[in-house]
């Protein structure tokens, strides 16, 4: 009884018992070929987002950065000239005074001089 299965199993040890190609073999499916042309377009996709982040991503951080240290230097050259004409002290600024929709008069601390 064993013997019989021994023999059916030599048997099939040569043939492939799966139903893709083999290798080396050109694909003949419909499915094959689209998804090896879904696969062709998947890496060019990322080989384009790939360029758009190094060339165009990565300069555009470094340029916003430099101008962000430029912004705070000049703004802090100018807190310096502040400092400098009014005696080494900032001048305190009341922009819209008492004029706000977030100032409660019978909750807030009046402010002096805020309407001049």
């Amino acid at each position: 009884m064993f013997a019989a299965f021994r023999t059916a199993a030599r048997a099939t040890a040569g043939r492939r018992l799966f139903a893709t190609a083999a290798p080396g073999q050109a694909s003949k499916t419909e499915f094959e070929q689209t998804r090896h042309a879904i696969e062709h377009h998947a890496a060019q996709s990322a080989e384009l987002w790939r360029k758009i982040t190094y060339y165009v991503a990565f300069p555009a951080i470094i340029i916003a950065l430099l101008n962000a240290k430029n912004l705070a230097e000049e703004h802090e050259a100018h807190l310096e000239h502040m400092k400098e004409e009014n005696g080494g002290e900032l001048p305190e600024r009341i922009v819209y005074g008492t004029y706000t929709p977030f100032y409660n008069p019978r909750v807030n601390i009046p402010i002096e001089g805020a309407d001049e």
